[in-house]
Formats: structure tokens, C-alpha cells, sequence
């Protein structure tokens, strides 16, 4: 059984000048990184117009990084992992259990 969820991989050239997957790596790499470094920023904003600003800031990013993985995606460069059923319902049970503790 085939767990993979993919497109068909568009080839690029290999060696050492970088391709279109490289720099689409790249950039998915520093936004995801640009998204985590903004929301500590956000959460330690001084003031409520510093906290706006921020957070425009990281709604655009996320943004960007999701045509950036959706992208990567439809050109085949990025594979998703289909999880099993009983995978999910063991993940289920134990957030319901750990939400359960939190009352």
C-alpha cells in the first residue's frame, strides 16, 4: 500500500548552480523560520499599534508560505505522508485525554 500523496515531480537540472527547487526551498525555509522568529515578536509586542503592525506582518508570511508550499506541492517536490487510521485515532485519544486532564 502506497502511503505517499504527491504530484508528478517536475525534473530540474542538478550540480552546483541552484534550480527552481533550490530557491523555492530556500525561500519556504527563511518563512517558515521569518513565521516563528514573528510570532514571539507578536506575543512580546510593547503596545497595541506594535502589535497590529506585527501582526500584518505575519499574516502575510503565512500567506507566502503557504503558496510557497502549495508550489513545491503541485510541482512534486513536496510529499505528504497518508497516516493510518488507527495512527489518527491513537492521536485523538490522547489529545482528548490530555484536553480532559486541563478541566
Amino acid at each position: 500500500m502506497n502511503n505517499k500523496i504527491s504530484n508528478p515531480k517536475i525534473e530540474v537540472p542538478s550540480g552546483i548552480a541552484l534550480n527552481d527547487k533550490d530557491y523555492l526551498e530556500n525561500l519556504l525555509t527563511s518563512l517558515k523560520c521569518l513565521s516563528k522568529n514573528m510570532t514571539i515578536a507578536i506575543s512580546e509586542a510593547s503596545n497595541e499599534n506594535l502589535y497590529k503592525e506585527y501582526q500584518k506582518i505575519i499574516d502575510n508570511i503565512v500567506k507566502l508560505q503557504r503558496v510557497a508550499f502549495e508550489l513545491m506541492f503541485k510541482n512534486g517536490w513536496y510529499t505528504l505522508e497518508k497516516a493510518p487510521t488507527t495512527k489518527i485515532n491513537e492521536k485523538l485519544k490522547t489529545l482528548n485525554q490530555e484536553f480532559q486532564s486541563l478541566k
